[in-house]
């Protein structure tokens, strides 16, 4: 191989180490930053505090031992501990999430998070858990389900399609670690059909090969849901 080629290949595999690289929370720079805001800025992401007004609040969360209500449409509640709710992860690349389902269905229903591989810890219950990949080159996305007990983990990879269904007779808790201080959610349903404004039916019931009818009935379902 020639100097030139070594070169070439050099700067290649520097370029894709850069790309990885800064797909990724940004590594910090300083011990911690405790995230504060100014409503006249926009950053991306949140600016620090002073590190000398620090308190051990700003590094302490409470409440994760309290369930969540899942009486709703699905039968689950996640209660999110991001960068949002706890200002100290600011710059560390994590957050967590508690999650609480229903008896006999309880569901979180398919999403991804764009930002975050998700590590996920059954504490109670059975559930059945499952992602998709992303289009393989055959054209296919292939499926990856598993039944988890009580002390079970599995792994969500980033920006997937997941989920997370209660087999069991009583309710479920599952905790969720994320590598994103803000991971993002996208909910399959709601984003497709419950878009505002809605997403064209035309669109829909092609793309669904749907009956409009059946687009029209799924969007009244979906928008404004919450």
């Amino acid at each position: 191989m020639s100097l030139n080629s070594i070169l070439a290949y050099v700067v290649l595999l520097a370029a894709a180490f850069y790309v990885v690289v800064d797909a990724t929370d940004p590594n910090q720079l300083q011990d911690f930053c405790i995230a504060t805001s100014d409503p006249k800025v926009f950053v991306n992401g949140f600016f620090c505090k002073n590190p000398m007004e620090a308190k051990p609040e700003d590094f302490f969360f409470s409440g994760l031992d309290v369930a969540g209500d899942t009486v709703n449409k699905v039968g689950s509640n996640v209660t999110t501990v991001s960068v949002v709710e706890f200002p100290g992860l600011n710059t560390l690349g994590i957050s967590l999430a508690r999650i609480d389902y229903a008896p006999h269905g309880g569901l979180n229903p398919p999403h991804t998070h764009p930002r975050a591989t998700e590590v996920l810890t059954v504490l109670e219950g059975t559930l059945y858990v499952g992602f998709v990949t992303s289009n393989l080159p055959n054209g296919e996305n292939k499926f990856f389900p598993k039944v988890l007990n009580k002390g079970d983990v599995f792994i969500f990879p980033q920006g997937l399609i997941h989920f997370q269904f209660n087999i069991g007779k009583y309710p479920a808790v599952a905790l969720s670690s994320l590598s994103s201080q803000n991971p993002g959610v996208i909910t399959i349903a709601n984003a497709v059909f419950g878009a505002s404004p809605p997403i064209s039916v035309d669109v829909l019931s092609k793309a669904f090969q749907l009956d409009e009818k059946i687009v029209k009935l799924l969007q009244s379902k979906f928008h404004m849901s919450t």
